[in-house]
C-alpha cells in the first residue's frame, strides 16, 4: 500500500497543469508599435521641431522687402502749416546691402525748407551699404544662420525625447514580462505543491502516512500561496505602469487581466528597436541625436562668436539715392540730382564689444568639451553594453544547465522517495532550488531584453515619427 501511495505522489507531483489558457497576448512590437504612434510624448516631442520651423520663419522675415507710408499733417485756423507724405519701398539683401525706392510729396505754410519737392513730389532710388561692421555678417544674417542651426537642433532633441520615451517604455514591458514569468512559474509549482498536499492528506486519512507529513505539506503549500499571491500583485503593478505608455487616438488604455506579455526573440527585439549589436564605428557616432544637437549648438555659437568678432570693426554706413521729379527717368541714371549719407562711428576703447567677443568665445569652449566627454561617454557606454550582452549569453547557458541539473535532481529524490527512501521534507527542498534557478532563468532572460534595450537608448536610435 505505501508503494501505491507513493507512486501516487510521484506521478501527480509529474503532472503539471499549465496556468489558464490566455485569451489574449501583446507581444512587444505590438506594445512599441502602439508608443510610437499614439503616445502623447511622441507627439509633444514634434513641437520641438515645429517651434524651430517657426523660428526659422520668423527669421528668414529680415530679408521680406517692406513698405512703409509715412503722413503728418497740421492744420490749424484754416492754416495748413503742413502735409508731409513721405512713401518707402525696401529690399534688404544677404550681405549689408539695401536697395532703396522712395516718393516724397509735402506742402504747407511752415514746410520745413529741406523738405521742400516739386509739386507732383520727388522719386528717389537708391543703396546703402555697410562697408566694415555689418557688410560680411550682421545681426539679420546672424539670426538666419543661427535658426537654421537651431532648427537642425530640434530634430535632434526630437529624436532624443521620442528615443527615451521609447526606452522607458521597454524597460516596462521587460518589468511587466519579468512579473508575468514569475507568477506563471509559482503557480505551475502552486499546482504540484496543491496535488501533493492532497495526496498526503488522503493517505494520512486512509492511516497510510504519518499526520506530521500532512502538516509538512500543508506549510509547503502555504508557502507556495503566497509567493504566487506576491507574484500576481508584482504583475498587476507592473501591468499598470506598462499601460502608462498605451494610448489610442489620445485615449489611455489599460491593460487588462487576461492580457499577458511575449517574450521577444533576439531576432523581433532587434527589428523592434532598430540595433545592430556589436557595432560601433565614428558614422554611428556622427548620427547620434545627442552629438548632432550639440553639433549645431557649436554652429550657432560659432555664427555669435563671428558676429561680435564683427562688431569690434567701426561702423562705416553709406547710403546714395538718385533723385528724379518724373519716375519714368528713374532709369537714366543722372550723378546731378542726388541725396548722399554717409556714417562713421567707433568706440575708443572697444570694452563692450571685447567682453561678448570673450563670452561667446567661452561658451564656444565649453560647448566643445562638452561634446567630447559626450563622444566619450557613448563610446564606454556602446562598449559596456556590448560586453554585458556577451556575459548575459553566457550566463543564460549556464544557467538553463542548472535548472535542467535541478530538475533531473528532482526528479530522482521523487524516484527515491517512490522506492521510500527519500520524504517530502527532501522533495520540498529539492523543489525549492529548482524554484530558485528558475527565478534566476527568467532574472538573467529579462537582463539580456534590457540590456539591448540600453544599448537602443545609448545609441539614440529613434524611429522616422510623422510630423502632424
Amino acid at each position: 500500500m505505501k508503494i501505491f501511495f507513493n507512486s501516487c505522489i510521484y506521478f501527480f507531483s509529474l503532472f503539471i497543469v499549465a496556468q489558464g489558457t490566455l485569451t489574449d497576448s501583446l507581444s512587444f512590437q505590438e506594445y512599441m508599435g502602439y508608443v510610437k504612434q499614439h503616445h502623447p510624448l511622441v507627439k509633444q516631442a514634434n513641437l520641438t521641431l515645429n517651434i524651430g520651423e517657426a523660428n526659422l520663419l520668423r527669421s528668414r522675415g529680415g530679408f521680406d522687402p517692406k513698405i512703409e507710408v509715412d503722413f503728418n499733417r497740421k492744420k490749424f485756423k484754416n492754416t495748413e502749416y503742413y502735409n508731409e507724405l513721405n512713401t518707402t519701398f525696401k529690399i534688404p539683401t544677404w550681405y549689408g546691402v539695401e536697395f532703396k525706392a522712395n516718393f516724397e510729396q509735402n506742402s504747407g505754410d511752415f514746410l520745413n525748407p529741406d523738405l521742400s519737392v516739386p509739386d507732383d513730389g520727388l522719386y528717389s532710388a537708391g543703396v546703402s551699404v555697410s562697408l566694415a561692421q555689418g557688410l560680411l555678417i550682421n545681426d539679420r544674417m546672424a539670426s538666419l544662420k543661427k535658426a537654421r542651426f537651431f532648427r537642425e537642433q530640434s530634430k535632434a532633441d526630437r529624436d532624443l525625447l521620442v528615443n527615451n520615451v521609447l526606452f522607458e517604455a521597454g524597460m516596462a514591458y521587460t518589468e511587466w514580462l519579468e512579473a508575468a514569468n514569475e507568477e506563471r512559474i509559482f503557480s505551475n509549482f502552486l499546482t504540484n505543491t496543491n496535488i501533493r498536499f492532497l495526496a498526503v492528506k488522503r493517505s494520512v486519512e486512509t492511516g497510510q502516512a504519518a499526520s506530521i507529513d500532512s502538516v509538512e505539506a500543508k506549510i509547503a503549500l502555504q508557502n507556495r500561496q503566497l509567493s504566487f499571491e506576491a507574484a500576481k500583485l508584482k504583475r498587476i503593478k507592473a501591468a499598470l505602469k506598462a499601460s502608462n505608455y498605451l494610448w489610442i487616438e489620445g485615449v489611455p488604455v489599460e491593460i487588462e487581466e487576461n492580457i499577458f506579455p511575449i517574450r521577444p526573440s533576439a531576432d523581433d527585439l532587434n527589428m523592434t528597436l532598430m540595433i545592430q549589436q556589436n557595432r560601433i564605428d565614428s558614422l554611428l557616432l556622427e548620427q547620434h541625436p545627442k552629438l548632432r544637437s550639440l553639433d549645431n549648438k557649436i554652429g550657432a555659437l560659432k555664427v555669435d562668436r563671428n558676429l561680435k568678432m564683427n562688431k569690434l570693426l567701426p561702423k562705416l554706413d553709406l547710403q546714395y539715392n538718385f533723385l528724379s521729379e518724373d519716375y519714368e527717368s528713374l532709369g537714366n541714371f543722372n550723378t546731378s540730382n542726388y541725396k548722399a549719407f554717409v556714417n562713421f562711428s567707433v568706440p575708443l576703447f572697444l570694452r563692450k564689444e571685447r567682453g561678448d567677443l570673450k563670452l561667446a568665445k567661452l561658451k564656444l569652449q565649453d560647448v566643445d568639451y562638452e561634446r567630447a566627454s559626450q563622444v566619450l561617454t557613448i563610446k564606454n557606454k556602446i562598449n559596456a553594453i556590448n560586453s554585458e550582452i556577451t556575459s548575459l549569453d553566457k550566463q543564460q547557458v549556464i544557467v538553463n544547465n542548472v535548472v535542467a541539473n535541478y530538475k533531473t535532481l528532482l526528479k530522482g529524490e521523487e524516484r527515491k522517495f517512490f522506492l521510500g527512501e527519500s520524504s517530502l521534507f527532501l522533495i520540498n527542498s529539492r523543489e525549492r532550488s529548482l524554484i530558485d534557478a528558475q527565478l534566476k532563468e527568467n532574472n538573467i532572460v529579462i537582463k539580456r531584453l534590457e540590456s539591448s534595450i540600453r544599448f537602443f537608448n545609448t545609441l539614440g536610435i529613434s524611429p522616422l515619427v510623422p510630423v502632424n
